[in-house]
């Protein structure tokens, strides 16, 4: 797969045609508009999005093995329910910034301004969605504070783990 364009073909079409060679030239270093560059792009962010599924997953096994452990200790179904609550926010959470971390892939990259606002809007967003989960499991449904916090804790670090050890591992294997 050729990206450049080839100059010969190029100058001869100058000389027919009349057009300076210099001109030539500068458009011979352009590269085709389907240049190999953009496969890389594609195949990192394929890699970022199957990172990011990954995360979520383990974030709601963590939060699943959390609750049951707990069930388990305790014998209450209340604090597992709780413990589920705070971790399902989080899950929430880790979800909602993989599907704006595509979503702002499928943008153009031209305008940094633009860039910039939407990374402000998707973490205010997703701030305030957690903030009224939380309120939800502790206001209406009067889930145990310790145990919807535990949970969400539990999940928050799986997010920044996972993330950090999935990132290592990918970076390792490439």
């Amino acid at each position: 797969m050729t990206i450049w364009k080839n100059s010969s073909v190029d100058s001869e079409k100058a000389a027919k045609s009349g057009a300076s060679a210099s001109n030539i030239d500068r458009e011979s270093l352009t590269p085709q508009p389907n240049a190999a560059i953009i496969a890389a792009l594609f195949r990192a962010e394929v890699q970022e999005k199957k990172l990011a599924r990954k995360v979520v997953w383990l974030q709601a096994m963590a939060t699943l093995t959390a609750a049951g452990l707990l069930y388990g200790w305790k014998g209450s179904p209340q604090y597992a329910i709780a413990v589920l609550g705070g971790g399902g926010v989080s899950v929430l959470n880790g979800a909602l910034l993989a599907w704006r971390m595509s979503r702002a892939a499928l943008q153009s990259s031209r305008d940094a301004h633009q860039q910039l606002r939407l990374m402000y809007f998707y973490a205010a967003e997703r701030l305030l969605a957690v903030v009224a989960l939380l309120g939800i499991c502790l206001a209406l449904l009067k889930f145990s504070p310790l145990a919807i916090l535990g949970g969400f804790v539990l999940g928050q670090a799986v997010l920044l783990a996972g993330r950090l050890f999935l990132k290592i591992k990918t970076e390792d294997s490439d």
